[in-house]
């Protein structure tokens, strides 16, 4: 089998030698090659300038991790607005719109862990962010992985829906990426049952002048209503499955909620005592 190799990983060494050789000292970058998981050698050096420009900005000659931490936001996410006014009602359906796709990614054994919650609105319109950090860098994605990743995108919507009862366009996106990851393992990665193992292709390949506007397609139909039934179940299915999970930690839900309204960001390790309190309670009771 012919595998894949984005032919990046000697760029991606020379760009962290190079980090080694700006660090001064004690000032040790330990987060680099995980929160990088997945970067050409471009988007490293790109991530590094950002956290130079930061350092700069202090008057320092080295980099922080807290500078490539604030860098890797901007970077991947675009830059915190915190001068932006917010109402304390948005406040609190953010903070639960995004606790929802962190508890889901503390869960699942194929993504995450996460690295930093936000209700602090960004440059790319989004009212906040929930950021993992990717543990190693991947030349494949499994259809499990791909399934949690459909369910980590619906955890801010479903979380909307157990504490409000309603819900907002927040999760237009989030819903636009789960279609999509749907609609690729049906057509194009031969992950449907029902289907089989053929590629039945996408308008998106469709490059010829006026062919987009009729929408041509090698199947009929049938098949095309068996896509679309297809890509329902797995939305269906992953959703039940991560309301599941998300019922099952209302008390985190509400907990790390809470600590985002006060806070507005928090990291790893806050988010992750949250679970450890619990746990503890827990074993206490029994």
């Amino acid at each position: 089998m012919e595998r894949y190799d984005d032919g990046f990983a000697e760029e991606r060494q020379r760009i962290e030698r190079l980090v080694e050789e700006i660090i001064a000292g004690e000032h040790k970058i330990d987060k680099l090659p995980n929160s990088s998981a997945g970067f050409t050698g471009a988007d490293l050096e790109n991530l590094l300038n950002e956290a130079a420009i930061l350092a700069a900005k202090q008057s320092r000659r080295y980099i922080l991790q807290a500078d490539i931490d604030q860098a890797f936001v901007k970077v991947g996410i675009g830059a915190e607005k915190k001068s932006k006014v917010i109402s304390e009602k948005e406040k609190k359906i953010t903070a639960y719109h995004e606790t929802g796709h962190a508890i889901l990614f503390h869960e699942l054994p194929d993504v995450g862990p996460v690295h930093t919650i936000s209700i602090i609105p960004t440059g790319m319109g989004a009212a906040g962010y929930t950021m993992p950090l990717p543990e190693k860098d991947e030349m494949f994605n499994t259809k499990s992985k791909m399934l949690e990743t459909i369910m980590v995108s619906l955890g801010g919507r479903i979380a909307e829906e157990i504490i409000f009862g309603d819900v907002t366009t927040g999760a237009s996106q989030d819903i636009k990426q789960a279609s999509a990851i749907a609609r690729a393992m049906v057509t194009q990665y031969g992950m449907s049952e029902k289907l089989g193992m053929i590629n039945y292709g996408s308008d998106d390949d469709e490059v010829f002048i006026g062919r987009d506007l009729a929408h041509t397609r090698s199947y009929g139909e049938r098949v095309a209503s068996d896509i679309d039934s297809e890509v329902k179940r797995i939305i269906d299915e992953c959703y039940a499955k991560a309301k599941q999970i998300i019922l099952e930690h209302e008390d985190i839900l509400h907990k790390c909620s809470a600590l985002l309204i006060e806070k507005e960001k928090i990291g790893q390790a806050e988010f992750d005592r949250l679970f450890t309190g619990a746990e503890e309670k827990s074993a206490a009771t029994e």
